[in-house]
């Protein structure tokens, strides 16, 4: 049931025609091909700007961290910081 057999294409394709007309068939083809180059395109596009995007992020260096010395309390509550 969940495939067309060749009748169904026949009638299918019949219809098409019926619907469209034998002289708008080629040029609404045309046209369907244009938008399908034009996708691909664009999708491409799209996959090498993220590649690019990807790897410059990975080119980046890290940041990197510095080290906070905490106060110690004294014994008459005073704080103070330790020597390094």
């Amino acid at each position: 049931m969940g495939s067309l057999s060749p009748w169904h294409w026949a009638i299918l394709a019949v219809v098409v025609v019926l619907l469209f007309g034998a002289k708008k068939l080629p040029d609404a083809a045309r046209s369907l091909g244009k938008s399908m180059r034009i996708f691909k395109s664009e999708l491409r596009e799209m996959q090498s700007e993220s590649k690019a995007d990807s790897s410059a992020i990975d080119q980046a260096t890290p940041v990197q961290s510095q080290r906070v010395e905490q106060p110690t309390a004294t014994e008459q509550g005073h704080t103070e910081a330790r020597p390094a």
